[in-house]
């Protein structure tokens, strides 16, 4: 589950990483919501992935959720809006837990 302040450039980029996703042949659910609903909707995930522009809450987010894998989401990625790139991250992530 991916979380922003606003939601345009993260809309994009959940597509592209359900794309990248669907390509690997990863069964994987990808959503992207405000940051406002990081408390109520970040118990319904498995990973959460914050955007660059909010990076100041990691640390929060990572105490409300300690027992899951809380991350930024690298900052070229998400401007480039590089799927592939953000689902191979999460990938390491995992395999690092």
């Amino acid at each position: 589950m991916l979380f922003c302040a606003a939601g345009m450039s993260t809309s994009l980029l959940v597509t592209k990483m359900r794309n990248a996703a669907a390509e690997k042949n990863l069964d994987v659910s990808i959503e992207a919501h405000g940051v406002s609903q990081l408390e109520d909707r970040g118990k319904e995930a498995d990973v959460i992935l914050l955007g660059p522009q909010i990076r100041y809450l990691l640390k929060k987010a990572r105490g409300l959720y300690p027992d899951k894998p809380v991350e930024v989401i690298d900052m070229r990625a998400y401007g480039m809006i590089d799927g592939e790139k953000v689902i191979e991250s999460v990938m390491e992530w995992l395999q690092e837990e």
